[in-house]
């Protein structure tokens, strides 16, 4: 099942509550044990129920591969237990609270919103062992909401600028295609999340449009 569609508490925007970091979905601890199932099904990857803290937006405030994650620092020692069970774990401070909204994560590279701080990029750097580069995506910094990635490609904002474009290209290592989901909604990483073997998109997302995801991230 490479890619299948559906809602996180009645809403499209899966990206904001699912995160997916290597082959582990990150998903709140409340969601239903059907939908579970199904984005288990559709991305083939292990699925860990958690909060943030006490947050359900999940995929607002994490991200990261299979090296390491980064987190808000909204995240308490419980929540960080958990995680580093997993990898390690950098928490990002200074006031940035949504680390899933500003990064653009593969195995290959991260592609990290200006709002970060160039310490920030450092660490980001050795935790998850992968290039960064800072960029802005249609002019916009919340880089991790308006892209989606995975080791096969990268579905970006339909107005990404040619220069934006070479930049993400050559830190994530895959070649960059737009699209919308939910029925023309640009932000795409807020609207599906996605794995290197399938993707769980928003349910108002058209035909055309999730043949897009799967050509972009390379799903057929």
């Amino acid at each position: 099942m490479p890619i299948a569609t559906g809602d996180v508490f009645g809403s499209d925007q899966l990206g904001v509550y699912l995160a997916c970091v290597g082959n582990v979905v990150f998903h709140p601890r409340e969601l239903e044990a059907k939908v579970v199932e199904e984005i288990q099904a559709s991305l083939e990857a292990e699925m860990a129920g958690i909060s943030i803290g006490g947050s359900q937006l999940i995929g607002s405030l994490l991200a990261g591969n299979s090296k390491g994650m980064a987190v808000a620092d909204l995240a308490t020692q419980e929540d960080l237990d958990v995680l580093t069970s997993f990898g390690d774990v950098v928490v990002l401070e200074s006031g940035i609270n949504t680390a899933g909204n500003l990064l653009l994560v593969n195995e290959k590279g991260t592609v990290a919103s200006p709002a970060i701080p160039d310490f920030g990029l450092e660490i980001l750097a050795d935790v998850l062992q992968t290039d960064v580069t800072s960029t802005t995506i249609a002019d916009h910094d919340v880089v991790g909401s308006l892209g989606i990635a995975n080791d096969h490609g990268v579905l970006l904002h339909p107005d990404v600028g040619q220069t934006e474009v070479e930049l993400i290209q050559d830190v994530l290592g895959v070649k960059p295609m737009v699209g919308t989901v939910s029925f023309g909604s640009p932000f795409v990483g807020a609207g599906l999340v996605a794995s290197n073997s399938g993707a769980y998109v928003g349910s108002d997302t058209t035909g055309p449009e999730l043949n897009r995801i799967e050509d972009a991230l390379g799903l057929i």
